[in-house]
């Protein structure tokens, strides 16, 4: 045991009032968390928002260290941003895709993104092709390979699904992306947190991801990872003060860094708290999580799979700590109903 429970218990308020499964939706904050955020609020309460904002300026700059060393990148390749789809949709949206041009994605991507495909497809004609899957479930590499071609502009995973415990093959999707040369933007919402997640080893361009989920950390909080040779090749779909300056009449300059895919105004006790979720990660250690993630997985697994009537529905060779299972004579909402009781 490698994780010290009793301090974890002793660090997280929430476990004394719930038992709670739904780390994937949004975990349990620990304390030093809490502290953050509340700590700041209650500042803006007393000198201002702005005057907080000020007051907090070093330690705003440490949240892109932390997550720079979080994902293995450069401090300039992070940009803080509401949420993990906003993320995703500023990395997107940032493509000059024309007609018949073709994303590649999974057959168990994300409905959000989905949509986004579709009203891209609607406004430039784009054409969305889904990689089968595996026998196990995972997105078909090979196939992957195949389905290169000259057309294709953009490769667009979700690391893990939404609705289940696969996880898709990041690395070796990555490795068949940078050797056709062609952009590869990874959802890492409900990857990152969970399991150690290296930008170079597996070699995405793009990534989003969340705070709230299993980095524990407050609700509204996100960011983006974007590599350094694309920063200039993507447009981002708005600008403003933050995101650019403006030097001339009729001239604007963009923001070098990531940066120019935020905006000015922003939740800054909460970009503090990621920070410190972030902070709390990388203390306990991410391979650490990830083995008593797995651990925990494994045992509740095998313990809905002996329970008649339960079907544990997870796909994937190494299935994370997203864990599905039906019954055959309750729905799924009177589960979670008891559940929750």
């Amino acid at each position: 045991m490698t994780i010290d429970l009793d301090r974890a218990r002793a660090e997280t308020p929430g476990v004394a009032k719930t038992i709670h499964l739904n780390n994937c939706g949004a975990a349990l904050m620990p304390r030093p968390v809490l502290d953050r955020v509340m700590n700041h609020l209650r500042l803006e309460s007393e000198i201002g928002g702005y005057e907080a904002a000020d007051r907090a300026a070093q330690e705003q700059a440490d949240v892109y260290t932390s997550a720079a060393r979080l994902l293995n990148c450069g401090i300039d390749e992070i940009a803080l941003v509401e949420n993990a789809t906003r993320a995703w949709d500023m990395a997107f949206y940032a493509f000059n895709f024309k007609p018949g041009d073709r994303i590649l994605t999974s057959q168990a991507e994300y409905a959000s993104n989905v949509i986004a495909f579709l009203h891209m497809a609607r406004r430039t004609g784009v054409v969305i092709d889904a990689v089968p899957s595996d026998a196990a479930g995972e997105l078909d590499v090979a196939a992957l390979q195949r389905m290169i071609d000259d057309r294709v502009r953009l490769i667009a995973i979700t690391h893990v699904p939404t609705n289940g415990g696969l996880v898709n093959p990041a690395a070796a999707i990555g490795q068949i992306a940078r050797s056709a040369g062609i952009p590869f933007l990874l959802d890492a919402c409900q990857s990152v947190g969970q399991m150690p997640i290296d930008v170079t080893a597996i070699g995405c361009d793009m990534l989003s991801a969340t705070g709230r989920k299993f980095l524990r950390g407050p609700r509204g909080t996100g960011f983006l990872y974007v590599r350094r040779a694309w920063l200039d090749r993507l447009d981002p779909p708005f600008l403003d003060l933050h995101a650019a300056r403006w030097v001339a009449r009729d001239r604007y300059d963009i923001d070098p860094t990531a940066k120019r895919f935020e905006n000015w105004e922003c939740n800054v006790a909460a970009k503090l708290g990621l920070g410190g979720a972030i902070d709390y990660a990388l203390a306990w250690g991410l391979r650490d999580i990830e083995q008593r993630v797995q651990d925990l997985a494994q045992a509740l697994r095998a313990g809905l799979a002996a329970i008649p009537g339960v079907t544990v529905r997870d796909l994937g060779r190494r299935p994370c700590g997203v864990v599905t299972f039906t019954h055959d004579r309750h729905s799924p909402d009177r589960i979670k109903s008891a559940l929750a009781a």
